[in-house]
């Protein structure tokens, strides 16, 4: 048993929120009786409908995609700019997990399954995302470790589990640092960087735990493998349901 409105968000037909709107206004019925409370739970034998539209269960689909720059991690953009969604050719309600900028690259997960997105999104799972950040400016040994004990961001002090740094171009004062993090705060990556005195001039997230862009080119797409869903569930504690 479950509640109605998860079941309707689950089904890809709206999210959560809207669903627990059109219980109160008297939208959706179960077993041909308008239902306006919150609290009901359904089982998979009872009949929903939202507007007169049979919900059913919906087929959880799984995406992995090399974002390319220019691309909005969002479902809508009210300035019609493209998003990550119009690169994926699905007519399922999938969206992003977690979010990249506007300008990042790199691999970016999209779904409707929200018991995996949330279980990877959550902070306390400490899943790995992996990132290469070209810089102005070269940090010395005692800034970079600084990344590692904790910065301030937005009033926050977070950290960076692993932080290498490589290619060092002293005549265009440049260089790449390769950093891993377990939280996703909104433009984290450039505000730690810039914590210690530097500026990323580009950024890309290579993987996300043991997914990586192998075989994929900027702007392209694959779907996961069952095996590969299976392992992310195993990695996250969750029992998979069919």
């Amino acid at each position: 048993m479950e509640r109605l409105q998860k079941v309707i968000a689950a089904s890809g037909y709206c999210s959560r929120r809207k669903a627990e709107e059109l219980i109160q206004k008297g939208h959706v019925s179960v077993n041909g009786e308008v239902v306006r409370e919150m609290g009901i739970k359904v089982n998979a034998k009872d009949q929903i409908l939202v507007d007169g539209q049979l919900i059913g269960k919906e087929r959880k689909e799984y995406y992995l995609l090399y974002k390319p720059r220019g691309v909005v991690t969002t479902v809508h953009d009210d300035k019609h700019r493209k998003t990550v969604v119009d690169l994926i050719d699905t007519k399922t309600r999938i969206y992003p997990v977690g979010r990249l900028d506007y300008d990042t690259t790199g691999l970016l997960l999209l779904t409707n399954d929200g018991i995996l997105a949330n279980g990877l999104m959550h902070p306390k799972n400490q899943v790995d995302k992996y990132y290469v950040a070209k810089v102005k400016g070269i940090p010395d040994g005692k800034s970079l470790k600084q990344l590692t004990y904790g910065v301030s961001v937005d009033g926050v002090r977070v950290r960076a589990t692993r932080v290498k740094m490589k290619k060092v171009d002293k005549k265009n004062n440049t260089c790449m640092i390769f950093l891993t993090i377990h939280d996703g705060r909104n433009h984290q990556v450039k505000k730690m960087i810039e914590a210690i005195g530097s500026e990323v001039l580009k950024l890309k997230r290579e993987q996300v735990s043991f997914l990586t862009l192998d075989g994929l080119t900027s702007g392209e797409y694959r779907s996961l493998t069952l095996k590969e869903v299976h392992k992310l569930y195993h990695e996250l504690g969750i029992t998979l349901k069919d």
